[in-house]
């Protein structure tokens, strides 16, 4: 049994005979008067009574009729669903984001999404990166922002890529250099962010190549925290020049760090071989034209 017979049998009754219904459907009156027999002996009953040029419902007829009229109306509302959601007039965004530069990079994004497209529910959850890699492999979400890394089963599009500074306080010793690294920073205690930051690894990655074992003070997932935490004099920290940049203060000093590797390349990542809604693909091209530029 298929949706284009049942449509050919409605057909024949909402017009009264097989010729009227043969002009609707723009089939030959012989094919409808094939398809109806084929769904009668299908079902193994007689599903209209033939007098002269008019029909009449069989008790079996009418079963079909009212529930073939459901399952075309079903089959209506599937496809008007699809075409909404084809032209975003609804679905859902799920999407992952860091604590760390989200505002920055995305808060204008969502303001113009939800323009465009303001019937598309946002599911947004936040995120250290490990986080957020293991709920989109897990397909909880469909857009992460993570840092780049060298994944075959994630397919990448990058954001922004910013180079590290140091934060220091201002009156630190080492205040003044043009740049450091991290074999001029070994007796300082590191201020780093919560467990579960991708952030981290990268700067402790880097810490092992130096041959340097960093002594953590502190850790937090809050940017302002950690800014504060330098200028009260607990330890060094590590940030994107550009957030650096927008918390920085009288109180605090940036030095550049001269480390290879340790760039702050932020990315939109998704499964690869995963058919992204459209809902998901209409913020990939956002992105494209108003997420900052990379560096």
């Amino acid at each position: 049994m298929n949706l284009r017979t049942l449509r050919v049998f409605v057909e024949v009754v909402r017009q009264g005979g097989f010729t009227q219904a043969a002009d609707v459907v723009s089939l030959t009156q012989s094919s409808v008067s094939k398809a109806v027999k084929a769904l009668e002996v299908e079902l193994g009953v007689p599903l209209l009574n033939r007098i002269g040029h008019k029909t009449e419902l069989t008790a079996a007829g009418e079963i079909v009729y009212r529930r073939a009229l459901v399952l075309l109306t079903e089959k209506n509302h599937l496809l008007a669903e699809i075409d909404a959601l084809q032209e975003l007039k609804g679905g859902t965004l799920r999407i992952g984001l860091p604590p760390v530069g989200c505002g920055v990079l995305f808060a204008k994004m969502f303001t113009e999404y939800r323009r465009r497209y303001p019937q598309v529910d946002i599911e947004l959850i936040e995120h250290g990166g490990n986080r957020l890699r293991e709920f989109l492999e897990a397909g909880a979400i469909d857009i992460a922002a993570l840092l780049v890394s060298k994944d075959d089963a994630i397919a990448y599009q990058d954001v922004r890529n910013e180079p590290l500074v140091v934060v220091l306080q201002a009156d630190h010793p080492l205040a003044g250099y043009h740049q450091l690294n991290f074999k001029d920073l070994h007796a300082e205690p590191f201020i780093l962010f919560e467990e579960g930051f991708t952030l981290n690894q990268l700067i402790l990655a880097a810490c092992e190549r130096r041959k340097v074992s960093p002594r953590i003070t502190a850790r937090s997932g809050q940017i302002d925290f950690i800014v504060d935490l330098v200028t009260a004099g607990l330890g060094v920290a590590f940030l994107p020049r550009m957030l650096a940049t927008k918390h920085r203060h009288p109180g605090i000093s940036l030095v550049p760090l001269d480390e290879p590797h340790t760039d702050w390349r932020i990315a939109l990542a998704w499964r690869t071989g995963t058919q992204l809604p459209p809902a998901a693909i209409a913020w990939l091209e956002l992105a494209k034209t108003l997420a900052p530029l990379k560096e």
